[in-house]
Order: structure tokens, then C-alpha cells, then sequence
């Protein structure tokens, strides 16, 4: 089956996700939009694609699937309407930019009975993959302790930060997701603080450059998650899990932007500049599941219902960091 596809978003990582659905076997097609219409024509005329005046227009073009990388507030609308018209959707995190515009998203979804998958591409990771492999093999023996890490080289651009969310809904959602999926546990309680050294814009937009979270899960295993946007060294995404008899760690390679300074110790000659460099072929794998997803030849890996509880995790933290207490995850659910 040759698949056509919608786009919807040219920024940084849909001008990406396009170059990759391009090239993957099995797609004809792919039809651009942006509520930028400079920016999609011309992201379409260097992709050798086609581009659509608008979502309407795209929505009647004859597509197969939708990918939404555009805005968050955009995000809602766009799903409803793709799935409205019967057309599977693979969106980026998040669903919608709070809990009530998730939740109704969702219920929409569950009525019409359309696939939506979520952009959790850590799942897809091959590291990420293998550390829950040996969880569930039992390798690790009980496991105990669980350290993530997020640390961006640099923050994103000042106008950004007041639609972001916040660190722990736009960055460290991804570390609360990968810890449910690689455990199968669920998180429990939350105790997250923060602090702002960085650029003003931080503090103007009620958010903080740096994170540090302790999870409780279900089963009294200890998590950690350490958030930043000031990582000089380059761009450090790790998952370490500790066990009574062994321990995993995904991210860790040598390109991993950590300087040893012990006699003899080494350092990166290239470290991870970014996301798109990092989890390059997470992302590949990630579309490719979901072209399979389209087709019906695959179960949804990730719906909307775990971006839902990636979500209540992100802002319970959030409560958390604002009144200086632990906060229980059932207190933000709906």
C-alpha cells in the first residue's frame, strides 16, 4: 500500500519528520501546511513535496495520515479535525497544553475510534528499548532506583517559554513517560523544586532553567530526574536503572557529553549537539511504526491515554515546585 501523507508544521522538527516521511518505503506522497505559508512553501519546494494552502485543504487532499508537529495550542483543533474526517494522526507532545484540553481530546478520540499516536520517540530508542527489555527479562533483579537526565546545551529562544508550559511539561515529560514505560509502574507522588540563574525570560514566564525531581512509584521504587537548559557540554539524555543484581543504562555512549577528569579519563571528541542528532533514529523507527499504526497493521504504541498520565506526572511537579511540598499524583487527576 502507497501511503499519502499530511504535515502539519514546517518548524525544526517537522521540516524533519517531513525529510523522513519522504524517504520511508511505502509513502507517495506528503502534503505540507503551516499556519506560515512562506515557511511551508518554501520547506516544500526543498523537500521536493507538496504543500496545501491551509488545513481544510490539506484535510481534502486525499491524505492517508496526518503528522502534527505544529504548536501546542494548535494541537487540539488539529487532531479533532483530522480524526473527524477518519484520517489517523501521529502527534508531537503534547496532546493539548493542559489537562482539561488533554482530557477532552482523548474523549474525542475513544468516539471515534481513529488512531492517534503520541511522539514519545524515546520509546523508540534502542537503549531506551533494551533497558525495559532487561527489566522485563528480570536481569536487573528488583529494581531499586532509577536516575533520569534532560539536559538541553542551551534553552530554547525567550519567545518560547510562555507557551512551553514549563520544564516539567515540555522537557521532563518525556523522562516521566520513559520511566512508567521502562518500569511498567505507575508514579505514586512527586517532590520537585527548581531555581532561575539563567536569562530573565525564565522568571518572566513563571518557569525555571533547572529541575530536580524525586518520584515515588507504585511499588516504593525511587526515581530521579535532573532537568536543565544551560548544559554547556552538549546535549545529555540518560536513563540509568539500578537493580539487586545488575543495572542498565541507556545513553550512555561516546558521544555522551560527559568529561571524566580521573587520571587517564576521556571526553567526547563529538558530543550530542541536539535532539534531532540524538534521537535521529528513534524518529525514523518512531514514523515507521506509526505508517504501521495508519495501515492497521500494528496496535497504537502510544495513545493519548499516556500522554494523559506523562501529563498528570508534569504537573503535579508543577505543584509541587510552586508550593514547596510533596504532591500525590491523584491530586491532579480528573
Amino acid at each position: 500500500m502507497t501511503m499519502r501523507l499530511g504535515l502539519a508544521g514546517t518548524g525544526r522538527i517537522g521540516a524533519a519528520h517531513a525529510r523522513t516521511l519522504r524517504d520511508l518505503p511505502g509513502v507517495g506522497a506528503v502534503v505540507l501546511t503551516d499556519v506560515d505559508g512562506a515557511r511551508a512553501r518554501a520547506t516544500a519546494a526543498e523537500l521536493g513535496v507538496d504543500v496545501a494552502p491551509d488545513l481544510d485543504a490539506l484535510l481534502a487532499a486525499g491524505i492517508d495520515a496526518l503528522v502534527v508537529t505544529s504548536a501546542t495550542d494548535s494541537h487540539p483543533a488539529l487532531i479533532v479535525a483530522a480524526v473527524d474526517h477518519g484520517i489517523p494522526v501521529f502527534c508531537e507532545k503534547p496532546v493539548a497544553a493542559d489537562i482539561d484540553g488533554t482530557l477532552a481530546v482523548l474523549r474525542h478520540v475513544e468516539r471515534a475510534q481513529v488512531p492517534v499516536q503520541v511522539g514519545f520517540q524515546r520509546r523508540f530508542d534502542a537503549g531506551y528499548r533494551a533497558a525495559r527489555a532487561a527489566v522485563l527479562a528480570g536481569e536487573l533483579g528488583r529494581v531499586h532506583s532509577l536516575r533520569a537526565t534532560t539536559l538541553d546545551p542551551a534553552p530554547p529562544p525567550a519567545d518560547y517559554l510562555p507557551r512551553s508550559g514549563g520544564i516539567f511539561r515540555d522537557c521532563g515529560v518525556h523522562d516521566f513517560d520513559i520511566i512508567r514505560w521502562v518500569t511498567g509502574r505507575e508514579v505514586t507522588e512527586v517532590f520537585a523544586t527548581g531555581s532561575d540563574r539563567g536569562d530573565p525570560s525564565f522568571a518572566a514566564a513563571g518557569d525555571v532553567d533547572t529541575a530536580a525531581v524525586l518520584l515515588r512509584l507504585d511499588d516504593d521504587t525511587l526515581a530521579t530526574v535532573s532537568l536543565g537548559r544551560y548544559n554547556g557540554g552538549g546535549y545529555d539524555v540518560r536513563l540509568e536503572v539500578l537493580g539487586s543484581r545488575a543495572n542498565a543504562v541507556a545513553g550512555l555512549d561516546d558521544r555522551t557529553p560527559l568529561r571524566s577528569v580521573e587520571p587517564g579519563g576521556v571526553a567526547p571528541d563529538r558530543p550530542w549537539p541536539g535532539f534531532l542528532e540524538r534521537f535521529a533514529a528513534a524518529y525514523t523507527t518512531e514514523l515507521r511504526a506509526f505508517l504501521a499504526v495508519a495501515a492497521g497493521e500494528r496496535a497504537n504504541p502510544c495513545g493519548t491515554a499516556d500522554a494523559l498520565e506523562a501529563f498528570y506526572i508534569a504537573e503535579a511537579c508543577e505543584r509541587s515546585r510552586r508550593e514547596h511540598r510533596v504532591v500525590s499524583v491523584a491530586e491532579v487527576r480528573r
